[in-house]
């Protein structure tokens, strides 16, 4: 088993890794939309879903995945009004796998967070 970090302060904080990899599977932890180079959340739930993607393809990548793998994606989203804005980007950075997919509405940790993301993926 390998454990990746993204240097997420949360990692440490609440105690998780990013992603785990077991065998032919990664399992990427829920990402939000932080922008780790400008260390700041943007405002638009467009832009905090394209750095989710960011993030979570960086980590497939050092796992040795690409976003072609994802089987399975679990959409948060802050507000059900929000789906309109946010779709075309889940729906580019998803075109290559069409994974199994479900969306939820729910509170997230902290009100500037629109949407969170979780991805497993899977290699042959």
């Amino acid at each position: 088993m390998r454990r990746i970090s993204s240097g997420s302060p949360f990692e440490t904080a609440l105690g998780y890794s990013r992603a785990v990899v077991k065998g032919p599977w990664c399992f990427v932890s829920g990402t939000t939309g932080y922008d780790y180079a400008a260390m700041q959340m943007p405002e638009s739930p467009a832009e905090q879903a394209r750095n989710a993607f960011a993030t979570i393809f960086a980590v497939l990548d050092e796992a040795g995945f690409s976003a072609a793998d994802i089987v399975r994606v679990q959409y948060t989203i802050a507000d059900a009004a929000l789906l309109d804005e946010i779709a075309p980007v889940l729906g580019d950075a998803m075109k290559d796998a069409l994974p199994a997919a479900t969306m939820v509405v729910a509170g997230l940790i902290r009100p500037e967070m629109k949407i969170e993301i979780e991805v497993t993926a899977f290699r042959e």
